[in-house]
């Protein structure tokens, strides 16, 4: 077993109506359930912070989601309260096909520093065992997919190919949250450059038949 399926972050905060939606994120649980059909190993990564998590607004007094602090000498996003653990905004799609998941990673537990990154959090100082797993199983070459396409999905993509794995952005099963409106085209440039490669679901399918 060479490759595995990563599905990032499709829970239901990210989901339209949800504390931090991302648009048209529903759409991507329909081509993660068909990918998963084509791979014996397929990981999803989950948000899962504690209520006091210092990346949330909130836990700022007089800050708005969208603005960026200093949070423990790391540049920090400020985010509406999501993902938190044992809440149903947390869980993951209920469409999504979970008897395929082999293997949930959980991040963003550290309620001082913040985890895009299905590898690392964002200072890179706590690896959430995920690089370990797949090396166990004899993994080269990551396929990455879901939510969203400028913060978790970049992060985890391009943390995997400076882990060494062969990594695929399969981009039409992305979507991205897009603060700034060039936010998602840079990032599909900030992955390209750290040599992430660029597929589509239907490329992927076929070459896997």
């Amino acid at each position: 077993m060479h490759t595995a399926l990563i599905l990032v972050d499709l829970q239901n905060d990210f989901m339209p109506g949800g504390a931090l939606a991302v648009k048209e994120g529903d759409r991507v649980i329909e081509p993660a359930n068909r990918l998963a059909q084509a791979f014996t190993l397929v990981v999803a990564t989950q948000d899962w912070h504690p209520a006091d998590h210092e990346s949330f607004a909130i836990a700022h007094a007089g800050r708005q989601p969208g603005e960026v602090i200093d949070l423990h000498g790391l540049p920090q996003v400020l985010w509406p309260v999501h993902c938190v653990q044992e809440t149903n905004g947390a869980e993951f799609h209920p469409d999504l096909d979970r008897a395929r998941i082999t293997k949930v990673i959980r991040k963003g537990m550290d309620p001082r520093t913040d985890s895009y990154s299905g590898f690392f959090d964002n200072g890179h100082r706590r690896a959430t065992g995920l690089a370990d797993y797949l090396r166990e199983k004899g993994v080269t070459t990551l396929y990455v997919l879901g939510l969203a396409t400028d913060y978790c999905v970049k992060w985890t993509a391009i943390d995997a190919v400076r882990l060494g794995f062969t990594t695929w952005l399969v981009e039409d099963a992305c979507r991205g949250v897009g603060l700034q409106a060039d936010d998602i085209p840079a990032a599909l440039v900030d992955m390209q450059r750290a040599g992430v490669a660029r597929t589509t679901v239907e490329a992927v399918l076929r070459a896997r038949k």
